[in-house]
């Protein structure tokens, strides 16, 4: 049997990061022999978590253009250059079967060179509204693996085929977990539990907002799952002092949280609304407004559609947030429909259906 060799691209944040390794490791349990390598952005995050997932990592000199005039968009031309010869190396040192880009920095330079070298492509686009890498690069993929419908005026429409996002598997069966969730992270099972997610690096806005809320959470008996991120854990971890407040910066047992929680707070990132359609919770989306062409509203806004979420964008929360969340406390009914609608728009076996497009284009 031939042993099959694969790049994957993708990184920046862990909404790049961990759909390509959920892709790895689809792969690798068919292929058990195939060679992998990962291709990132140097001094990003992904340079840590690809090697904790057992893979090789190589990073390239790239970063994305700043809104504002800076050293590093001075750099850029020199940096892209430098990133295309390097990744020439890389695919001609390695000589894949496919390359698989999950958006970030580094998968751009990296699929350009696979596709004037005649590789295939396969691009793996998780927003509502792509980024300006995946729409340059679209016109030559073999095929764009979407998370979401009506991408028609953004990519060719004949390679597009809707698979939804990867997702951490053990997330799919968490009904029954409830239980050892509570005793996991130590929780009263007769008070309503708070899962509040800033995203992979944390959200000094969504931070904000939880400790200035910290005594409507105690009036209403609710006790709070909080991940702050790890450049904010400093700043709050004295709120641990509270008994009905658990501060971290990052959540290892995401399936245990989700099993716990009544209520979700959460940014708007592709990877965190496929996660939290697949749970099935009440959710309050609060978007990042700092996301290139404002996609987390857009994927947030795609959810409400289908009366699946709230929305709540920052400028709203200082005079609306009190009111929306004790009206979604006190009103179980309505709990349960956000929770019903959001699940309708799982899409559970994306990893397999995008793993199963890479094997038609190898074979």
């Amino acid at each position: 049997m031939k042993q099959y060799r694969f790049i994957l691209s993708g990184g920046g944040t862990g909404g790049h990061i961990y759909p390509a390794i959920a892709i790895a490791n689809e792969l690798k349990s068919r292929f058990p022999d195939a060679e992998f390598l990962f291709v990132g952005a140097k001094d990003k995050m992904e340079m840590q978590k690809v090697p904790q997932a057992g893979y090789k990592i190589i990073g390239l000199w790239i970063a994305g253009l700043q809104r504002r005039i800076t050293l590093d968009n001075a750099l850029f031309p020199v940096k892209l250059l430098s990133s295309l010869l390097q990744s020439r190396t890389i695919i001609k040192n390695f000589k894949p079967d496919v390359v698989i880009g999950t958006g970030g920095f580094a998968s751009g330079p990296l699929l350009q060179v696979a596709e004037i070298a005649g590789i295939p492509t396969v691009i793996q686009e998780q927003n509502s509204y792509p980024g300006i890498t995946n729409k340059l690069l679209s016109k030559n993929a073999n095929k764009i693996c979407v998370a979401y419908e009506n991408l028609e005026r953004f990519f060719p429409k004949q390679k597009m085929i809707l698979t939804g996002n990867p997702v951490r598997q053990d997330l799919i069966a968490i009904d029954g977990k409830r239980e050892e969730a509570l005793r996991y992270f130590n929780l009263d099972p007769n008070k309503k539990t708070l899962l509040v997610l800033g995203g992979s690096l944390g959200s000094r806005r969504v931070n904000q907002l939880i400790a200035k809320e910290i005594l409507t959470f105690a009036a209403h008996n609710v006790q709070v799952i909080w991940q702050c991120g790890k450049l904010y854990f400093e700043d709050y971890k004295r709120f641990e002092e509270n008994e009905n407040i658990q501060i971290h910066f990052f959540i290892d047992k995401m399936d245990l949280a989700y099993a716990a929680s009544d209520v979700i707070i959460s940014r708007a990132g592709a990877s965190s609304v496929s996660e939290l359609c697949i749970v099935g919770k009440p959710v309050i989306f609060i978007p990042s407004p700092n996301v290139a062409e404002d996609h987390q509203t857009k994927n947030a806004q795609a959810v409400v559609d289908k009366k699946g979420a709230i929305l709540l964008k920052e400028s709203e929360l200082d005079s609306q947030f009190g009111s929306v969340f004790e009206s979604l406390l006190n009103d179980q009914e309505k709990q349960n429909q956000l929770g019903a609608h959001i699940k309708l728009l799982a899409l559970p076996e994306a990893t397999k259906q995008i793993v199963d497009e890479i094997v038609k284009l190898i074979n």
